[in-house]
């Protein structure tokens, strides 16, 4: 264990752009595979590897990430707000419909290679914990057993006024029983998702201001999906990753809502919209995580706001080195040990080939 470090909070904020990220000139970086590969083995080899993802370690199933040339920002969307969603009705209905539309295509995306060799690190005994940023569902499809979900889950659904839970593939049933002349003629996307301010203590340790922009993705599963032969879903990016799809207002203003079949209260999706608070014991436990391990590994996650760049914040409190695989620069470069710039489905499966063949 190591000594014991502030305490951190963290709220959403509304949705932002923030500047494009640029790679100090003195940061050095691996950007062969190989060499990538020679240079993590030692250190996931020790174990006790604290695993952060974001939305890169998904984009080879099909799902666009957020800062990337198919990313959200660049398409001028603002996403729904929390306050928007509970309270307005016809804000509801926006996000229903286009959600109906959107969230299936996520749901059939397939894990990757890079999701199956994380979760057989997993099995190999090698990681102190998973934490990802995503809400896709794949770390769990790929095989992996304990993954701690920041921003929730779109596969389950919440009714606000009971609190009971329900899988989104039966609400997705209802919805089209509802529903029967509904087409879900994607015609361009949105997006959707949080990003989380700094607090005094935060600030002064990252010695700069909070930029606004973080993105959240969501989804998982529907059997009624097709799968492209190539394996991947959405080929032209019409979905983003939170399955959010814009729709024709036609379309969405005769969309029918349903309630929850309990007590016919208020559903909303079980993900964290922007303005609302990340569960406290979901952060806890992922610092918790952090605090547990000998190396902090992120992987496919830009950094560029407070929802991942906590995590390295806390490390480097902790004296955790830090090891970074994405491709381009984050806001963490120059906190990090070792950056490798290089593909995660060439990285992570050769990773695995050698610290966990048999797992």
């Amino acid at each position: 264990m190591h000594p014991e470090a502030p305490a951190l909070t963290y709220r959403v904020k509304p949705f932002g752009r923030s500047a494009p990220l640029s790679r100090p000139p003195d940061v050095a970086v691996v950007s062969d595979p190989a060499a990538g590969v020679a240079a993590l083995r030692a250190a996931v080899a020790a174990g006790r590897v604290a695993v952060l993802t974001g939305a890169g370690i998904s984009t080879e199933s099909g799902i666009p990430d957020y800062r990337g040339p198919s990313g959200a920002p660049r398409r001028n969307h603002t996403p729904m707000t929390y306050q928007q969603f509970t309270g307005d009705p016809e804000f509801r209905r926006r996000y229903w419909a286009r959600s109906h539309a959107g969230w299936r295509h996520i749901a059939a995306a397939p894990p990757n290679a890079g999701h199956r060799a994380v979760a057989a690190l997993e099995r190999a005994g090698l990681l102190a914990g998973i934490v990802t940023q995503n809400v896709d569902g794949l770390h769990q499809a790929g095989g992996a057993r304990d993954v701690i979900e920041l921003h929730g889950n779109l596969a389950r659904v919440l009714c606000s006024d009971c609190g009971d839970v329900t899988a989104r593939v039966e609400l997705a049933a209802r919805l089209a029983a509802a529903n029967p002349t509904f087409r879900a003629d994607v015609v361009d996307s949105g997006v959707s998702g949080a990003e989380e301010p700094a607090t005094a203590d935060e600030r002064v340790l990252a010695d700069e201001p909070v930029p606004f922009g973080e993105s959240v993705p969501d989804g998982r599963s529907d059997p009624d999906v097709r799968v492209n032969p190539d394996g991947r879903v959405n080929p032209g990016g019409r979905v983003n990753p939170d399955g959010d799809a814009v729709l024709a207002e036609a379309q969405i203003s005769r969309f029918v809502m349903v309630g929850c079949l309990r007590c016919g209260g208020r559903l909303e999706p079980d993900v964290v919209f922007f303005g609302a608070t990340v569960p406290r014991g979901r952060v806890d436990a992922a610092m918790d995580v952090v605090a547990d391990s000998r190396l902090l590994l992120v992987l496919g996650s830009s950094l560029t706001v407070m929802s991942g760049y906590r995590f390295v914040l806390r490390a480097g409190q902790l004296g955790v080195p830090v090891a970074i695989v994405n491709q381009g620069p984050t806001r963490a470069d120059a906190r990090a040990d070792l950056i490798v710039d290089a593909p995660l489905g060439e990285i992570l499966p050769a990773l695995a080939a050698r610290l966990a063949p048999e797992a």
